[in-house]
């Protein structure tokens, strides 16, 4: 019971070429005759198309995008908070990382109002939807805007 193995045909065993007539893959090993493929180091970059001019070229780049520049989020809904904090906790990018409700980079934090909540709770977030702005207010709770940071 203690054996874990793959199940029969999941592996299979690596095919070695150029290794005589006899392995069924000797002479060209499996590489055609002649040409720029048959050849080591042969072969084409990515996004060649034989001379045609490539699909990345012939597109126009124009115009200003915004990626560098955008603001990740975590989202949070209303209702998980509610399921995990305790009346009078305070909610905050600090507290909720404390609770695993969020990780990775981003440095913002965003409420939504999806769910319900029944607890007076303090919300310290850089944005709140106005629906859930509403149920935190409703339940007794306040929001307030995060210190800046020196």
């Amino acid at each position: 019971m203690e054996e874990l193995r793959a199940p029969k045909g999941a592996t299979k065993k690596k095919r070695i070429v150029g290794r005589g007539i006899g392995s069924n893959r000797g002479g060209t090993a499996g590489r055609g005759n002649k040409g720029q493929n048959s050849r080591s180091g042969g072969g084409v970059r990515p996004g060649f198309e034989g001379g045609q001019m490539p699909l990345y070229r012939r597109i126009a780049r124009r115009g200003f995008s915004n990626y560098r520049f955008k603001k990740i989020f975590h989202i949070v809904n209303v209702g998980e908070v509610s399921k995990r904090y305790a009346p009078g906790e305070t909610v905050s990018e600090e507290t909720l990382r404390a609770k695993r409700m969020i990780k990775g980079i981003a440095k913002s934090v965003k409420i939504l109002g999806s769910g319900e909540i029944d607890k007076k709770l303090v919300f310290v977030v850089d944005m709140i939807s106005a629906g859930a702005r509403a149920k935190v207010e409703a339940a007794g709770g306040s929001i307030q805007a995060p210190a800046a940071e020196a």
